[in-house]
């Protein structure tokens, strides 16, 4: 993927160079990263402090009160998985995340979720493409991440997106679930 977007950068700067637009495209290109680090900086702040939140939750022993709350949906969607402590808390502590729209907090606890459930097989096991499902269809309560972004690019009201996200997630999740049961019974 990396190269394509080289190729693609490259082409844009030859198309600038060609046509005489070098103080444009100079200008652009300034500009693009200074906004870059400002974006960086903004969201710095929001993912600093949910990943602050998720470690005090795990300190404090919340995360296994999350996991316990979250059993009935959960437990059902990864029975293997579930009979585990550290699997369940990976999960729990995933969606948790997820549901928060924090993305990057999730990464980690999805991985760590994924290498617990996945046991070292070659084949990935129906839990494992379900919390991969889960993991990309987005389901987010609140759009943490997205609404920090909103916000320091200057919206007043940075989650007035509410509805579209949770009827985007919903669909989404019912979806991919849906897919998936689907996928499994037809793929042995």
């Amino acid at each position: 993927m990396a190269p394509f977007y080289l190729g693609f950068v490259l082409f844009s700067i030859a198309c600038g160079v060609l046509l005489g637009h070098t103080g444009q495209l100079t200008a652009a290109l300034i500009r693009g990263a200074g906004r870059g680090v400002e974006l960086v900086i903004t969201l710095a702040g929001s993912v600093s402090l949910w990943c602050g939140l998720s470690k005090l939750l795990e300190a404090t022993g919340w995360s296994e009160k999350l996991a316990d709350w979250l059993s009935p949906l959960l437990g059902r969607l990864f029975p293997e998985g579930w009979r585990d402590s550290k699997t369940r808390a990976a999960i729990s502590g995933n969606f948790s995340a997820n549901l928060l729209g924090l993305g990057n907090a999730a990464t980690p606890l999805g991985v760590q979720a994924a290498v617990r459930l996945s046991g070292g097989a070659e084949r990935a096991s129906d839990e494992l493409c379900r919390l991969v499902v889960l993991n990309t269809a987005s389901v987010q309560l609140i759009p943490a991440t997205v609404a920090g972004l909103r916000a320091g690019l200057g919206c007043a009201t940075p989650l007035d997106i509410l509805p579209a996200v949770w009827v985007s997630s919903a669909v989404s999740v019912v979806a991919g679930l849906t897919a998936a049961k689907v996928l499994s019974r037809w793929v042995r």
